[in-house]
């Protein structure tokens, strides 16, 4: 369930975000059609924490770079690995479609880290979109690093909700698609989150984290170069982790790269 004020607070950083101006009471609850007393005691609150203020003393709000210093310190803490980052950025010049990295957070696995494909039709993502673990590409290709104990919790607790053609309706079609997508050498969703949308994803390992790194886009444009996407994606992981990285690190997932001798 959402806690509701939690909630306004986190509406109200993304309108201040997509305004990018300075808003006054009046305008802040009729946009949410909050009662003014509600939307006044939430911005009061905010200014007198240090996470709002009000540049043009005429009773307009905006928020202060509190919010980011506070982003930057958690962010330290657990950096993405540059590497990971790298690697992002390559898979986008190289493909030319969207590409995200994304880690598991409860059911869901989240995006960290996103690039947009300059293309006018194109997968649209953003940083803290949530995807279904059981039901994507991404999501199975995290599962499949957890252990098994992990694996079936995670399973059990899943919600098998139709989301489009391809979305996997059981336990069981999650496991052969799984192993599947380990023994093919790379996971795939067609239509199984977003309709006509399709992505391939692998899963990245860094000690105990494990992560995700997917490329997406429409699916009559992705679904005709899935082998030669998979290819890039281990060549451009070879080059950026070493040419052994899939074999000692990732478990079960077959490589796609020529084997020496």
């Amino acid at each position: 369930m959402l806690v509701k004020q939690a909630a306004n607070v986190l509406d109200l950083l993304e309108f201040f975000a997509e305004q990018k101006k300075a808003a006054s009471l009046a305008e802040v609850s009729q946009h949410f059609g909050w009662p003014r007393s509600s939307t006044f005691n939430l911005l009061s609150t905010l200014v007198a924490r240090g996470f709002l203020y009000e540049p043009e003393a005429r009773g307009r709000f905006y928020p202060t770079p509190r919010w980011l210093t506070l982003a930057q310190e958690v962010a330290a803490a657990e950096p993405l690995p540059e590497a990971l980052l790298n690697l992002l950025k390559d898979l986008a010049k190289r493909t030319g479609e969207t590409v995200w990295i994304a880690a598991p957070s409860g059911q869901h696995a989240i995006f960290l880290e996103v690039i947009e494909s300059k293309a006018s039709v194109r997968y649209t993502a953003s940083v803290g979109t949530r995807v279904p673990l059981h039901g994507t590409a991404t999501g199975q290709a995290i599962i499949s690093q957890l252990p098994p104990a992990q694996q079936a919790t995670l399973l059990r607790k899943a919600v098998f909700k139709r989301y489009g053609e391809g979305t996997p309706m059981s336990i069981e079609a999650v496991e052969t698609s799984i192993r599947q997508s380990l023994n093919r050498g790379w996971f795939v969703s067609s239509s199984a989150f977003t309709p006509d949308l399709g992505g391939i994803g692998l899963p990245i390992v860094f000690g105990d984290r494990v992560f995700a790194i997917t490329v997406a886009g429409p699916w009559f444009r992705v679904g005709e170069r899935l082998d030669e996407f998979a290819h890039i994606m281990h060549s451009a992981i070879a080059l950026h982790f070493g040419p052994d990285y899939v074999k000692k690190n990732i478990k079960g997932l077959r490589s796609l790269l020529p084997q020496n001798g």
